[in-house]
């Protein structure tokens, strides 16, 4: 995490971190519920009435982890009208990294010249996202950094067993982002609430190259995998219509409003019906929750920023709202987030046109650093 002296006083007085930039990325491939009965034994009336899902994208050969969660990062940036070397931490939350180690944190950084910025990836499922949210926004607060950009992308559609019905019909592929940034003005990130619970860890789980049970994880239905998603649905969807209400009702609590204060929900994109099912435990309109699972399914910890973004896009959100962030999925996980909104509509915030061609410059620098760096290890195997 990038720190200096030159924070100063600014730094110190920064007590709210303030959402100022947003994006997100999807891939162009789209798969409909009719093309997945293709495969499977399945049909559109059948995922939709249980999921609530027409759609969702799918990554093609040439688009990855990193290069979603880099398109996203880049509409962010400018939403936000900052550099990338204004970042002092780079966060993504993801299930589907582009390696173990080195982050896929790491590479987004590289392509963006974000050169001052920190940089790691952070692993909580559905939950992600959120648990990213507030570890930056507490890293401002406390006057370590003032600007961080977060990230949650996904390439579920690479840890999918087309073969189970019960599983590939749900999700899909994408990136959503935000920067935060330090301000003296009250509002911003106001109150959060991170829980788990490790005795439902088999419920919904991945194993992985650490696992003890990691040599006799059978091979993924398209043969690139080496591992698949299994889950427990009735047991998921009965943890997440329980925790989502109780959560949200905890985090606003914690900040200082009551339940029909909230303008917004803005939800992990899980299934329809759990959606439905928190509204009526909480006694909100269910108008109230940000939906698009129809449209994009479940992205794990993708969801909420793309749903964020999608929200900002279309004029649901405004000025002084408050919006609550609610994530729920595998660990089992889940986190809830209010934030008292302050930022400029997308019309009315002016991309700064020197800063504009600054960024690219920034990103023609990365590009051209990493074809020095592949042509030096070339002719450094070639023995020149």
């Amino acid at each position: 995490m990038a720190q200096s002296s030159s924070l100063g006083a600014e730094a110190a007085a920064a007590r709210y971190a303030h959402v100022i930039g947003w994006g997100k990325a999807l891939p162009e491939k789209v798969m409909t519920n009719d093309d997945i009965a293709a495969f499977v034994e399945t049909n559109d009336d059948w995922i939709f009435t249980r999921t609530g899902i027409r759609q969702r994208y799918i990554a093609h050969e040439a688009e990855s982890t990193a290069t979603l969660a880099y398109n996203a990062a880049r509409q962010a940036l400018e939403v936000a009208d900052i550099l990338p070397t204004d970042l002092d931490l780079i966060i993504v939350a993801t299930s589907t990294a582009e390696n173990i180690f080195p982050s896929t944190a790491s590479q987004v950084q590289d392509w963006l010249n974000a050169s001052e910025a920190g940089a790691f990836d952070l692993s909580a499922a559905c939950s992600g996202f959120v648990y990213a949210m507030q570890l930056a926004a507490d890293s401002i607060r406390a006057g370590s950094i003032n600007a961080a950009l977060v990230i949650g992308a996904e390439t579920m559609s690479r840890i999918i067993d087309w073969t189970d019905r019960s599983t590939c019909i749900l999700f899909g592929d994408g990136a959503g982002a935000v920067v935060l940034r330090a301000s003296d003005a009250p509002g911003g990130v106001l109150s959060s609430v991170l829980r788990s619970d490790g005795a439902g860890a088999d419920l919904l789980a991945i194993p992985s190259v650490g696992s003890i049970d990691a040599k006799d994880s059978p091979a993924s239905a398209n043969g690139n995998q080496l591992y698949k998603i299994s889950m427990a649905g009735g047991e998921v969807f009965k943890f997440a219509t329980r925790v989502v209400s109780e959560s949200i009702e905890q985090a606003c609590r914690l900040a200082g409003i009551n339940i029909e204060d909230i303008d917004l929900v803005v939800p992990h994109q899980a299934n329809r019906r759990i959606l439905q099912a928190a509204a009526r435990k909480l006694g909100i309109d269910i108008a109230k929750f940000m939906s698009n699972v129809d449209r994009v399914g479940n992205t794990s910890a993708a969801s909420i920023p793309i749903a964020l973004c999608e929200a900002i896009e279309e004029r649901r959100i405004h000025n002084r709202d408050y919006i609550a962030l609610v994530g729920f999925g595998g660990g089992l996980a889940w986190a809830s987030m209010i934030i008292r909104w302050g930022v400029p509509k997308p019309s009315e915030q002016q991309g700064s046109l020197i800063k504009r061609q600054q960024r690219h410059v920034q990103y023609r620098i990365a590009r051209l650093r990493r074809l020095r760096r592949r042509v030096a290890r070339r002719l450094q195997s070639s023995g020149f």
